[in-house]
């Protein structure tokens, strides 16, 4: 640099030195530390969490819940979770998932629908009614990406989601749990899909359920099928860690782009007699 002068040389090393960390914020929706297998197995992540009520009085399209939220204003919106419980069953089902997927930094709306009896193409609706009131009308509105909304679902709820998806094709991820459902064919999903199966789940069997459904799934749409090791069909209504692990390294991917998060997935977790994972799908392609 003998011919240069000191402010133009001092330029160059700075901009050498300035690059890589440029493309580290390259995107925008990345939020929180890097993961690792102890922080996604973690009962909470890097993020303080509050909560709100939402009374069904004060709603329209589904029956009210609990919105929880990084309490932080400094790190932007979040994305958007809304969770919905299944047949016979209430908010109280999931709501373990809404501080613990909250602590990752999303806003997570955990629900109950208008009747414990409601059907999926019904809670699918309530899931849509419920977002629309999440991202538009709620306290926390303000801290939430219209733009990148996620659906999880048990049982019915879980089948539910898949109906939203159809539905509403802009939905981010869609995340069924043990879903139940009378129609077996997806072709319509475009939206990313990670589906939970239970190994003894008698009451929406994974033969007849979320096998189908994930295999109906079209090939281009990005999806995972994980069967949960000996678990019955209400795995889901109690905490679990491979539940939460997966969820969020999928919510992450999907609705916040970050690819950090893809390590978990592909190619997955080892499954068999000794892991909590009976069988993993996946079409691996990110």
């Amino acid at each position: 640099m003998a011919g240069l002068s000191a402010s133009v040389a001092a330029a160059i090393a700075f901009s050498t030195l300035a690059a890589p960390g440029a493309t580290a914020a390259d995107n925008p929706y990345e939020r929180g530390p890097a993961p690792t297998n102890s922080s996604i197995e973690a009962l909470r992540g890097p993020y303080s969490v509050s909560s709100t009520s939402v009374s069904s009085l004060a709603v329209t399209g589904f029956g009210g819940g609990t919105i929880y939220y990084p309490t932080t204003t400094s790190d932007g919106t979040f994305g958007a979770v809304v969770i919905t419980p299944g047949f016979t069953a209430y908010e109280s089902s999931i709501s373990w998932l809404g501080e613990r997927l909250a602590s990752q930094g999303f806003v997570v709306f955990t629900i109950d629908t208008n009747t414990t009896m409601d059907q999926p193409a019904s809670r699918g609706d309530q899931m849509l009614a419920a977002a629309d009131y999440l991202t538009q009308r709620s306290t926390a509105r303000s801290r939430v990406d219209a733009t990148r909304v996620a659906l999880m679902g048990h049982s019915m709820g879980g089948g539910g989601t898949l109906e939203a998806a159809k539905d509403r094709p802009s939905i981010k991820a869609i995340i069924p749990m043990t879903p139940w459902n009378l129609d077996k064919t997806w072709s319509e999903i475009r939206t990313p899909a990670l589906i939970f199966g239970a190994e003894s789940d008698s009451v929406a069997p994974v033969a007849s359920h979320s096998e189908p459904f994930y295999s109906s799934i079209p090939s281009t749409t990005e999806k995972a099928y994980l069967e949960l090791n000996g678990a019955s069909h209400f795995a889901p209504n109690t905490s679990n860690t491979t539940i939460a692990k997966y969820s969020i390294s999928w919510l992450k991917r999907w609705v916040d782009n970050d690819t950090r998060y893809s390590q978990f997935l592909c190619p997955g977790p080892s499954t068999g007699l000794f892991s909590d994972v009976e069988e993993y799908r996946n079409t691996c392609a990110f």
